[in-house]
């Protein structure tokens, strides 16, 4: 397929543009303003921060992105990042966020330049499912005590302990305290996106499944806007006294650039390393995004380094605005490409939408209830919970794979997003470590015929070589020894060398070798995997199977 972005006036079809790219633009600015106000809240920091960033996002980001059609802007798994700053730094949030989310750019425009871009996306799917899953958990208990006009506790652990304080506060009427009034417009914004999504959600039979026109024009409204706009419906036709969207007259005058305690808050080790932190996640989680894009439609493929210089510029920019982090969000991407997009264009003209609404009808803005934002934060924070097709996918991939995931997810959860994703990145480590220097062998005798099978399977390498020779010494001088590397991955020249020695003294003493030794060099110069039945990355099936042997020496 042609890139459409590659034809007519200042490089775009415009007419491609006007059918396809306009509507979908408009479908992608009802999606990211309720989540750019709802994730600023959910950090708490003024609305206008979200709303700066979704901008940003769309037409700077937009402009130069190594994946045209995926859609920058705040995002849910930076929230416990960026909440976590605010809380630390208090009165001088804002300044130490935007610090720290402009080092993140830096750092992001530095590595595309060297072209680290492909190097980010070397996390194991386990530590990125379990991230995710950690921060939902925390967005999920966060944002249910702000659905209720409550404050969010301390730590991820107070928020989930107090869950049944906060839901106690939402039933039953607290004097003066409208919780129970907060917690209403949070059920009815909470019934109304799980109604629309059930109802006029897209699913794969719809497009072989005739519907009215009117059907497919209720499909393309988000659901999230549907539910926000009911919750402030009955919020502003029963004159709720609750907590409101806060939103300047002036947009400029909610930007926060650097100043002398900038200079001073540079100097302190912590700044640096959140904004290292940002950088790296945000940096996974876009070119994990970019990559799920790029599977959703046939058009141009991503430049990851670009995508990660555009990413850079752009939060470098956040950062001296004193505005949220971004990164590729999944949802505002996909529902870009569902809604027909077709270049680049779709992208900024949402973020274009974005400042227009904002400059325009801020009134408007002030009319949502916050309890409406958070109850679709509990939602989203739910859905990157209960993955359930990614948990049995991660299930299917081993005992340890699972293990690398939930440990993730608790470490998140218990103490810091930064404790999980390390502790996460041992794991893998360790699991890495053990796959390369793992090595099973069996030894099969046929005493009637004087033969032993030894099996190779797993990675010989010189770590494991004292346990070779063990195993070695164990066959008779006078018997033929059958060396079997079917699921043999890897062989070093330690283990070759010394096997070679062992077959000149085993030949000495009478007995006989087999070994296929083109076979042992290939597997010296590249590492194949196994899918864990039998099968190499190359389809073939092991001829490996053992049985009813005479007698059968036990491994180590």
């Amino acid at each position: 397929m042609n890139d459409p972005s590659s034809k007519g006036f200042l490089g775009f079809n415009w007419k491609s543009v006007l059918v396809h790219d306009v509507p979908s633009s408009v479908v992608v600015f009802l999606v990211a303003l309720p989540l750019c106000l709802g994730i600023a809240i959910a950090c708490g920091l003024p609305p206008a921060a979200g709303l700066v960033t979704g901008i940003v996002g769309g037409v700077i980001v937009g402009m130069i992105s190594g994946s045209p059609l995926q859609v920058s802007g705040p995002a849910a798994g930076l929230i416990v990042l960026a909440a976590g700053i605010v809380k630390e730094h208090g009165e001088n949030a804002i300044i130490a966020l935007g610090l720290a989310v402009l080092i993140a750019g830096v750092i992001q425009i530095a590595a595309g330049i060297l072209r680290l871009g492909m190097w980010f996306r070397a996390v194991s799917p386990a530590v990125i499912e379990g991230m995710l899953a950690g921060i939902g958990v925390l967005i999920l208990a966060g944002q249910f005590h702000i659905m209720v006009d409550d404050q969010s506790r301390s730590s991820g652990i107070a928020n989930i302990i107090a869950l049944p304080e906060a839901i106690y506060k939402g039933i039953v009427p607290q004097g003066d305290r409208n919780h129970h009034l907060a917690a209403g417009i949070g059920v009815a914004t909470l019934v109304s996106l799980i109604a629309w999504r059930l109802i006029f959600g897209k699913r794969k039979q719809d497009s072989t499944t005739k519907k009215s026109k009117l059907f497919r024009i209720l499909q393309s409204v988000p659901a999230p806007l549907v539910a926000v706009l009911v919750g402030t419906i009955i919020a502003q036709a029963s004159r709720f006294e609750i907590q409101y969207v806060r939103l300047p007259d002036n947009l400029i005058g909610a930007l926060h650039f650097p100043n002398s305690t900038s200079l001073e808050l540079l100097q302190t080790a912590s700044i640096w390393k959140m904004g290292a932190i940002v950088a790296l996640i945000a940096s996974a989680e876009t070119l994990l995004c970019a990559t799920a894009v790029d599977g959703m439609h046939n058009g141009p493929r991503t430049k990851y380094d670009k995508e990660l210089i555009a990413q850079g510029v752009g939060n470098t920019i956040c950062g001296l605005c004193g505005a949220l982090p971004m990164t590729g969000v999944i949802v505002r991407s996909a529902t870009n490409v569902n809604a027909g997009a077709k270049s680049r264009v779709s992208a900024i003209l949402h973020g274009l939408w974005l400042l227009l609404f904002v400059s325009l009808f801020p009134s408007l803005l002030r009319m949502i209830p916050t309890a409406a934002l958070a109850a679709i934060l509990v939602y989203t924070g739910y859905t990157l919970v209960v993955k359930t097709h990614e948990i049995k996918k991660i299930w299917k991939s081993g005992r340890f794979e699972f293990a690398i995931y939930a440990t993730t997810m608790i470490g998140i959860v218990t103490f810091d997003l930064l404790t999980g994703v390390i502790v996460g990145f041992v794991l893998s480590a360790v699991k890495l470590l053990w796959t390369f220097t793992h090595l099973e062998i069996r030894l099969v005798e046929e005493l009637e015929k004087k033969r032993t099978t030894m099996h190779l399977i797993g990675a010989a390498t010189f770590v494991r070589l004292p346990y070779l020779l063990e195993k070695l010494s164990c066959v008779q001088p006078d018997t033929e020894l059958v060396v079997n590397i079917d699921h043999a991955t890897f062989f070093d020249n330690a283990c070759r060398e010394e096997l070679n020695r062992w077959e000149t003294l085993h030949k000495s003493q009478g007995g006989r070798v087999i070994i296929d030794w083109e076979q042992i060099d290939a597997r010296s110069k590249s590492v194949s995997r196994s899918d864990g039945n039998g099968n190499s990355v190359n389809g073939t099936k092991s001829n490996l199977k053992i049985t009813h042997p005479v007698n059968e020496i036990e491994t180590a």
